[in-house]
């Protein structure tokens, strides 16, 4: 069991290199137990303003650095990730609570992102392209954007952080990183790792505090000019508008209503493996998890099945214990959401077929444990099948052919992640077209996605933008046009052709 000093409980702000204390503090709970074991610092806007200041000097010089120089500290900072990722799964699971073993799968994802973008820092592409014109060179070039603000959910609070901080940084942007104040630890965790990798002071710093106040004080600032977020959609929408007002660039990633579509001639076995990992790892905290099946009429029965057999074996308890597979939600009020749907759901007339409640674990009492839920005569209207509960919840929804379960889940205000499960090759390509969402498996479940490919969705789940890939170097460059004219004299294009 992994221990922290008296003074790791206290974090602090990381501003131009160095650690700044404030006065004003929050508690943060560890959700397998409820007790309390960080203090967090719930900074003013006058933090904002410093770490604004620090950015904007650091920046002259970083955007100044070649891109490859940039990314060797990259480098840096992923193998030092990766000789402390048990350390920083550890405490992954101690703020988050997820398993250990999806803990180390984030670490690691994190530890990918460092090696792959700093492969970036030898390429940041652009394109030559021939000038109409005679003795007249064309090129295109990305540019850094300056300073940029990212805003960091809690249940994937070092992965997402280095889906958007490692392109800014290759790219010759600096940040200023507001995570959330729930999972506080992996910020100051790689703000530690950035200082020891020799990351110049000012290229990344870390504030905490709440969204009304940080949050806000990031989008007011003029100063920062993209700002990328992760988070609720209502959340979002309010930070596109405030953004919009400044004209200032935002990336916008804001959940998901994901399902696995499960067809007659689906491997049944495999199907119930990716569903239940989909739908209850992570305890369904994920953007991307499972919350809806789709199920052909011939099979629903013994999908029924074999999902209620082998949800009876899934353990539940401390993510710190190997042996369980299911760990807390976040706190009471991730419980409470949770329960008003049950609720929702029984009352639209869903049979739920397994848990439904909150679980008191032995020696967890004061934990925050849902048990894995399976609703199942759900129709495409009812609540539970629209909007996101963020739970280890499932709607299971019969279909009578293809065609039927596709639009079933495309009639959803999120466009995030999709699965099929056939073994017939034409609907593997029909499915692959269309699928509404930004992600689509199959024969696997809803997660699992990889930082080599973008990340991110269609209509409520995102405005266009994109996590990881070389396309989340997109939202922290700009592109230049370069034109060289080595004519000796005036040309005009378009004017002065042959054509």
């Amino acid at each position: 069991m992994i221990t922290l000093s008296n003074e790791e409980k206290v974090l602090k702000n990381f501003i131009n290199g160095e650690w700044m204390d404030v006065a004003e503090r929050e508690n943060v709970y560890n959700p397998a137990d409820g007790k309390e074991f960080l203090e967090v610092p719930n900074s003013d806007a006058a933090a904002m303003d410093q770490a604004v200041e620090a950015a904007r000097i650091a920046q002259k010089d970083w955007a100044l650095v070649p891109a490859p120089q940039r990314a060797e500290i990259l480098y840096k900072i992923g193998a030092i990730m990766k000789k402390k990722k048990e350390r920083l799964s550890q405490l992954l699971t101690l703020e988050n609570g997820k398993v250990i073993e999806e803990a180390r799968g984030e670490v690691q994802e994190g530890i990918d992102m460092a090696f792959y973008m700093a492969g970036e820092g030898r390429r940041l592409f652009g394109q030559t392209t021939p000038a109409e014109l005679k003795d007249k060179f064309a090129m295109s070039q990305r540019h850094p954007v300056g300073v940029v603000g990212i805003i960091t959910p809690w249940n994937f609070p070092i992965a997402i952080a280095t889906w958007k901080t490692f392109p800014a940084m290759v790219a010759g942007n600096t940040v200023i990183w507001k995570p959330s104040s729930e999972t506080p630890m992996m910020a100051s965790e790689l703000a530690k790792i950035f200082k020891e990798a020799g990351l110049p002071k000012g290229v990344v710093n870390v504030v905490y505090g709440s969204g009304a106040t940080i949050g806000q004080a990031m989008i007011e600032q003029e100063a920062i000019r993209v700002i990328s977020f992760t988070g609720s959609n209502e959340t979002g929408r309010k930070v596109a508008t405030e953004c919009g007002k400044q004209l200032k660039k935002v990336s916008l990633e804001m959940g998901g209503k994901n399902a696995v579509i499960v067809m007659e001639d689906a491997d049944i076995d495999l199907a119930v493996e990716g569903i239940l990992w989909s739908a209850f790892g992570t305890s369904g905290q994920r953007c991307t998890a499972c919350s809806r099946v789709i199920v052909h009429k011939d099979v629903r029965e013994i999908l029924e099945k074999r999902l209620l057999e082998e949800m009876k074996g899934l353990t539940i308890g401390d993510g710190l214990d190997t042996k369980n597979k299911v760990g807390p939600i976040i706190n009471q009020a991730g419980l409470d959401k949770i329960l008003k749907y049950m609720e929702i759901g029984k009352e639209e007339g869903a049979k739920l077929l397994a848990g439904g409640k909150q679980l008191t674990v032995k020696n967890y009492e004061k934990g925050f444990y849902f048990e894995p839920t399976l609703f199942t005569d759900v129709t495409i209207d009812m609540r539970i099948a629209q909007e996101e509960v963020f739970g280890p919840v499932v709607s299971l929804i019969e279909v009578n052919d293809f065609e039927e379960a596709i639009a079933v889940n495309n009639k959803v205000k999120y466009g995030l992640s999709s699965s099929i499960y056939t073994q017939n090759v034409n609907r593997v390509f029909k499915a692959q077209r269309d699928l509404d969402t930004g992600i689509v498996y199959v024969n696997a479940g809803t997660t699992g996605a990889e930082i080599h490919l973008p990340f991110g969705g269609t209509k409520g789940t995102g405005n266009g933008h994109r996590d990881s890939g070389v396309q989340a170097l997109d939202v922290f460059t700009e592109w230049k046009a370069v034109y060289v004219d080595y004519s000796g004299k005036l040309q005009r294009a378009q004017i002065d052709t042959d054509a």
